[in-house]
């Protein structure tokens, strides 16, 4: 990490922008880009006008690279030092964005988004992304998706089917870049009732 200006961070290069990542020591990857975040933004492109939400956006890379790129950033986080980090590193770059501290979508009013972004945390039992499958689906726009970046593809690969009737996997730097579509109202399965 370097200190420039007072802030504490580090500078990176995504898709040709070149912008100023503010960093926490606690926060998911602070002294450099994650391989696996740079894998996901290299698969998708962002428009100007695009609505977009950074889930799970830690020192705020992603909606601050959306910002960059014109698009209508929106950025949560459960942990308050992300937030904040966030606030910082769309500042340091001169965007803006809204930035929510929400466990998920809880905290989040928006919704008709046309892109959804994450690169979820890894828990044994998989809360969390189940979380942000299920409502992200409701969260989208008809023709919004939703965007993973996971090492543990089968499960996400099988909750996004299920969810969203499909999903496109590409491979890149040992990750698996899940991109699910809104194609209907509903989930593409429905729960099985228990007899």
């Amino acid at each position: 990490m370097e200190e420039i200006g007072k802030q504490i961070g580090y500078e990176a290069e995504i898709c040709g922008k070149r912008l100023f990542v503010c960093s926490d020591a606690a926060l998911f990857s602070p002294r450099g880009l994650d391989a696996g975040t740079a894998a996901m933004l290299a698969h998708i492109e962002i428009a100007p006008g695009m609505k977009i939400l950074d889930l799970g956006c830690g020192t705020g890379v992603v909606g601050t690279y959306a910002a960059m790129c014109g698009a209508e950033a929106w950025l949560a986080d459960v942990d308050p030092a992300a937030v904040e980090t966030a606030k910082k590193t769309l500042a340091a770059n001169g965007v803006s964005g809204t930035v929510c501290l929400s466990d998920g979508f809880q905290a989040i009013d928006a919704a008709g988004f046309d892109l959804i972004l994450s690169n979820p945390p890894y828990h044994t039992d998989f809360a969390v992304a189940k979380h942000f499958i299920e409502k992200g689906f409701n969260r989208l726009k008809l023709g919004g998706r939703l965007v993973m970046v996971v090492k543990r593809e089968l499960w996400y690969k099988n909750k996004l089917e299920a969810i969203f009737g499909g999903v496109r996997v590409a491979h890149e730097a040992g990750y698996a870049i899940l991109a699910a579509e809104r194609r209907q109202l509903q989930y593409a399965a429905k729960k099985k009732k228990s007899k």
